[in-house]
């Protein structure tokens, strides 16, 4: 694999930001792209050179392969980072990546299309015997197929899309009539998001919590570094993630792991990936759902309680440099977590929010870390995510973590726009949520219990 020092990141926001700091602290030129709606944006600024690649709709910029690839040769590029959502897991776009002979920093296209894909995933892991889900064997090609299916797994019953991720194309079936219905609009939003609308089932676990292992590979070695749990999440999208999992003994931890381990060395994995698991909190069962094979939005928790810099190794890997360290190597300390500002109003059922930020103070001292693309008078489009921006703490202990969280979130200020702000402020003064009593269901119904109610200070846009 050639050596490059010129990357170009076919992203945005906060991402875009993570990878342009990574790559200059590695001497790399970094080659921000843009679209109309982010000719001003904090990655642009920040980046070496720029180049616009179309309109505001992602569709006609982000992800446009033509329009990317044109970037690359006019700016000669010689390596492409994805970052995560819009391209990162297309195996078509990194094997266009490789066929033009660039570097894609991230696994090979086989290995996406293995990995990447939720149903051949779940193959590989039968195949690899690692514990999976009841469910489907493969796609299915059509509602009445998943009736027939559901039938032998029972229900409720979970429809997933094999691409994309982000809690998108996927949808909880209680009845057959729900099945068929919701099969349709799964696929239909699927195909949009990410281009395939691909569907399988699995059983829907009722009080299950999602823990994922993070590896890094180089082609040849695999290493993990530990779990995360994300069990809070609002309509399958997470919004509060923490390393290690809270509920884990040392035990099913290392069981955890080697399971994860044994997976992605089936396909020789190279760069980051993350292996999610539904864990069973009655039984102590674990069940492996998909893998993403790129760096995931919660990553920094990772990095807090091992001391890796995720998006620098996956740099150096691309590089054709082996990884720098062994498993023995990495060493779990203290207790991270992460909560995920975004731009919107939750006391309006978290509707977006975009706008142009006014105030703005960001939290700091010691174990705190905000990664954002916000700075002032910043305009919020409309047009993506609504991810402004993720407070990181960590600390020695879980309960020296939320205390420091309930801090940073005291000094955290946004004006101009709603944000997730007060969400987070409650719950992290929650009795369950101190107590690690939660599950992958107990945000919905804990926001019917709990509504939130914007300060004032955060001025409507």
């Amino acid at each position: 694999m050639p050596h490059f020092n010129r990357l170009l990141i076919a992203n945005r926001g906060e991402i875009a930001v993570r990878i342009i700091r990574a790559a200059k602290e590695l001497g790399i030129h970094t080659i921000a792209v843009y679209s109309d709606a982010d000719v001003s944006s904090l990655a642009v600024k920040l980046a070496d050179e720029s180049v616009h690649i179309g309109p505001a709709h992602a569709t006609k910029s982000y992800l446009n392969v033509d329009a990317l690839m044109d970037a690359m040769h006019k700016t000669g590029a010689q390596a492409v980072h994805p970052g995560y959502g819009f391209l990162s897991e297309n195996a078509d776009f990194a094997q266009r990546i490789e066929d033009a002979g660039l570097v894609f920093v991230g696994p090979t296209p086989e290995a996406i299309r293995t990995m990447g894909d939720k149903a051949s995933a779940r193959a590989a892991a039968q195949a690899a015997g690692v514990p999976t889900v009841p469910g489907s064997d493969g796609v299915l090609s059509s509602p009445e197929q998943a009736v027939q299916v559901a039938e032998g797994i029972g229900y409720p019953i979970m429809i997933k899309a094999t691409a994309g991720g982000g809690g998108r194309g996927i949808r909880v079936a209680h009845n057959q009539e729900e099945l068929v219905q919701q099969f349709i609009t799964a696929s239909a939003e699927a195909k949009s998001a990410f281009g395939n609308g691909s569907l399988y089932l699995e059983r829907y676990i009722r009080r299950a919590r999602h823990i994922e292992v993070q590896i890094l590979g180089d082609g040849d070695n695999v290493v993990h570094c530990f779990e995360r749990e994300c069990s809070l999440q609002r309509r399958r999208q997470k919004v509060w993630e923490e390393a290690p999992s809270p509920v884990l003994d040392d035990a099913t931890r290392q069981s955890l792991c080697q399971s994860a381990l044994k997976l992605a060395q089936t396909v020789h994995y190279r760069g980051a990936g993350t292996l999610e698991y539904l864990y069973d909190d009655e039984t102590g069962d674990y069940f492996f759902i998909e893998m993403n094979t790129r760096i995931q939005v919660e990553h920094p928790v990772t990095e807090m309680i091992t001391g890796i810099d995720l998006v620098k190794t996956m740099l150096r890997v691309a590089r054709g440099e082996p990884l720098p360290f062994k498993q023995e190597d990495i060493v779990l300390r203290g207790a991270a977590i992460e909560v995920r500002i975004n731009a919107e109003n939750a006391a309006k059922g978290f509707m977006p929010s975009p706008g142009k930020i006014g105030k703005l103070m960001l939290p700091g001292g010691p174990g705190v870390r905000f990664d954002t693309l916000l700075m002032p008078d910043y305009a919020v489009p409309a047009y993506y995510d609504s991810l402004l921006g993720k407070l990181i703490v960590h600390d020695d202990t879980r309960k020296d973590a939320l205390s420091r969280l309930r801090r940073a979130l005291d000094e955290l200020v946004v004006e101009g726009v709603f944000t997730t702000l007060a969400l987070h402020r409650k719950l992290a003064t929650d009795p369950d949520v101190i107590a690690a009593n939660f599950h992958t269901s107990f945000l919905e119904t804990w926001l019917i219990d709990n509504p939130i109610i914007n300060p004032a200070v955060e001025a409507a846009p």
